[in-house]
């Protein structure tokens, strides 16, 4: 038996379908096919019912379910405890993280989380479908990311408990002299079409912004002059005033508070929220004091420090807002 298998078998249960999964595992979904069979062979029960869709589990790849998971726990911890960092990392803890939150809302809450324990930390660092595919597979304690009621992330919530732990907002900013020096304005106008910095096709950001024009009060006129997957890249570029782009208001720091102005108001923004997913099985000391501090954040409903600022830009920022 393969390790492999159990976590081709958990992300196939976790995404209902082969496809997804199969690049979630970055391989071909023939591979994959043929490694979940080799599962089913060496389990000798069906484990996927393929004659839904989307897929479903059997009863016996329901029951296997929590088996995979909690055997690659398992081998997790004996590597740790063998190789003898077991001891040593008793309160260590592997979280999953968008680069987006590593790099701005992080450092604040490692304050909070360090201050009365010892509590140390492995970062996986990637983007939501790879995060999903880890902690699914047992490969992290805790997965952190940005959620929203129209791209709502999925996980069993039988298996997964999930606390809210901050808010946020994903609007479009400009450097304010590129409207002001540069004669453009909000939406766009097919003659003078705005330069935007988009998320890459597939990014969980890049489906929030096709949600946010799909439903705006008017069309949004101009021209994709560059992609990226990341957040900072694109904030870089529009402080360099490179053109428009859609940024969480956490971002909004340092210069970019100063330089960045947001446009069009509450139609063309939408709201976010933190979330934090943990195994309900996975139940390590460490991992269930760290989940309760958690908790208690969201029972306080946030406090108002806790909460992004939102900078209008003054005169400016309300002028091109009304565009």
């Amino acid at each position: 038996m393969n390790v492999r298998w159990l976590q081709d078998f958990l992300a196939v249960a976790e995404t209902g379908n082969f496809t997804r999964a199969a690049a979630l595992r970055n391989t071909s979904q023939a591979a994959f096919s043929r490694r979940v069979q080799s599962l089913e062979a060496w389990v000798g029960a069906p484990l996927i019912d393929r004659s839904f869709f989307p897929t479903r589990l059997t009863k016996e790849g329901e029951q296997f379910r929590h088996h995979a998971s909690e055997i690659l726990r398992q081998l997790s911890d004996a590597r740790a405890e063998v190789s003898g960092e077991a001891g040593a990392r008793a309160d260590h803890i592997r979280i999953g993280i968008p680069f987006a939150l590593a790099t701005t809302r992080l450092p604040g809450w490692w304050a909070d989380w360090t201050a009365t324990r010892k509590v140390t930390a492995s970062l996986l660092v990637g983007n939501i479908h790879d995060l999903a595919t880890d902690i699914v597979s047992g490969n992290m304690d805790l997965m952190m990311c940005f959620h929203n009621a129209q791209e709502p992330v999925h996980l069993d919530p039988e298996r997964f408990e999930r606390v809210q732990i901050a808010t946020d907002a994903l609007s479009p900013y400009v450097r304010r002299d590129l409207f002001v020096e540069g004669g453009y304005t909000w939406p766009g106008h097919p003659a003078k079409p705005l330069p935007l910095l988009m998320y890459s096709r597939g990014i969980y950001f890049a489906r929030l912004v096709d949600a946010i024009l799909e439903s705006a009060p008017a069309s949004l006129h101009g021209n994709r002059v560059l992609e990226c997957d990341m957040t900072d890249v694109l904030r870089e570029m529009a402080l360099s005033g490179y053109g428009v782009a859609w940024l969480p208001e956490s971002s909004i720091r340092g210069d970019a508070a100063d330089k960045l102005v947001r446009l069009g108001g509450a139609p063309w923004s939408t709201p976010l929220s933190v979330v934090v997913f943990k195994d309900r099985a996975n139940d390590r000391p460490a991992l269930a004091r760290l989940w309760a501090k958690l908790a208690d954040a969201e029972a306080s409903d946030l406090s108002a420090s806790q909460k992004p600022r939102t900078r209008t830009g003054g005169a400016v920022g309300r002028r091109l807002a009304r565009g």
